[in-house]
């Protein structure tokens, strides 16, 4: 880190917290932090997200040397190419962050939002008013991206953020924030209002799941094991963005062209993101048409294709699925296959192994689309589209900070409202209460 911080890749990010992590410490400063947060003007947290959006672009080539070194590392571990997909930065991905920092400038703020207001019949007037969570705490594994995605979402939304990545992005994540805190200095924004737990330690992830007295909710973004071990061991309240094994169900009114490239786009286009397609299900009576030439396509992008046994007859390629293949997150080239004889088993299959995330029905029947809208129970469902939409950035959120799949606080891709609770104020003229 010494060699990074001489060649100014960390930017403001104090040498004291590379050294020695105090999290009561942070979670005090990002307090103080959230407090003028939350009543700081638009105009200031714009200007703000301005120079970040500069910067990250100035700094590309130092970013994307702090970067690098993290995939040399992740590589001489083993790690997977689909992984190290998530894990690479380069000027596309880069200048797509510096655009979604862009994006977010234009939106509303939420905060100080009058979401209803009423009066009393004593003359109160009462109203509910749009306020910041606080100070928000994010668990994540190896996608810098997310580094950069939450920093501006909390920002924007009047929150401190304090952010815990995983050791494959640690060089990437040191590099971003130094940019991220420089910026927030120069807008007179508190520099603390966006901190990094930056050593890889798995204690300071514990310690952070237990800064219930500083932190007021805990995002976890990652795998089943990641998500289920924050849930299980945090203090802090948790909101679930979870995995992704989202399906696509070709119905037996589906247009086969349109279902095939709906397929292709979900499962081939970028396979290591959880909104991509791990299970695909087909009516057995449009099978004969369509699973011929959907398998040999697949095959074709060099996807493993897993299928029930009514799946195995369609093609050599296709080797047997477990029952275990049908709940799995593969974030890679392959996909789990079932024939079923009804919509309505369609239905239960998604809800009985899939995360509740994206589901899709490639249909011109408008009552299977609907009977799908309503009985799916995830939180983005699609009638002839790929899931690949389940994105804050392609529903015109901006950037996200996680999709959620719980029901509480939010559900679905969270942007700068769900980052936002609520508080009533009232104005009355000496009244009492009798």
């Amino acid at each position: 880190m010494n060699q990074l911080a001489a060649e100014g890749i960390l930017g403001s990010y104090p040498e004291r917290e590379r050294q020695m992590m105090d999290l009561t410490e942070m979670g005090q400063r990002a307090k103080k932090a959230a407090t003028i947060l939350a009543s700081s003007s638009t105009q200031v947290k714009n200007s703000a997200l301005i120079l970040m959006a500069d910067a990250l672009m100035e700094n590309s080539v130092r970013v994307m040397e702090a970067n690098q070194k993290d995939v040399e590392e992740s590589q001489a571990r083993g790690m997977s190419e689909i992984l190290l997909d998530r894990l690479v930065l380069n000027e596309k991905r880069v200048a797509d962050m510096a655009e979604g920092i862009k994006s977010l400038i234009g939106l509303p703020d939420p905060v100080g939002e009058i979401i209803w207001g009423s009066r009393l019949p004593n003359g109160l007037i009462l109203t509910k008013v749009r306020v910041p969570l606080g100070v928000v705490g994010i668990i994540y594994e190896a996608r810098p991206n997310v580094t950069v995605d939450a920093s501006v979402l909390c920002l924007k939304s009047g929150n401190a953020v304090i952010l815990r990545g995983s050791s494959n992005t640690l060089s990437s994540n040191v590099a971003l924030v130094g940019v991220l805190r420089d910026c927030l200095k120069e807008a007179g924004l508190p520099e603390d209002s966006i901190q990094l737990v930056s050593s890889p330690e798995r204690e300071y992830a514990v310690q952070l799941m237990r800064l219930r007295e500083y932190v007021d909710v805990l995002i976890p973004r990652g795998g089943k094991d990641l998500i289920e071990n924050v849930v299980a061991n945090s203090t802090v309240p948790v909101i679930e963005t979870g995995i992704g094994n989202c399906h696509i169900y070709v119905d037996e009114n589906a247009d086969v062209e349109m279902a095939l490239q709906i397929l292709l786009n979900a499962k081939t286009q970028r396979p290591s993101v959880c909104n991509a397609a791990e299970s695909l299900l087909v009516h057995g009576s449009i099978a004969d048409v369509f699973l011929p030439r959907a398998i040999q396509a697949l095959t074709e992008k060099k996807v493993t294709v897993y299928g029930c046994s009514r799946t195995l007859s369609y093609g050599q390629e296709v080797l047997p699925a477990s029952e275990d293949d049908y709940y799995r997150e593969y974030l890679d080239l392959k996909i789990a296959v079932k024939v079923l004889d009804s919509l309505q088993e369609a239905i239960d299959h998604i809800n009985k192994y899939g995360s509740h995330h994206s589901d899709a029905i490639v249909t011109n029947d408008y009552c299977s689309a609907q009977k799908f809208t309503q009985e799916v129970d995830s939180a983005a469902v699609y009638v002839n589209a790929s899931t690949r939409f389940t994105d804050g950035f392609q529903y015109g959120l901006g950037a996200e900070i996680g999709i959620s799949t719980q029901r509480l606080h939010a559900r679905g891709p969270m942007g700068l409202k769900e980052l936002t609770t609520s508080k009533f104020v009232v104005y009355g003229q000496g009244q009492v209460r009798k």
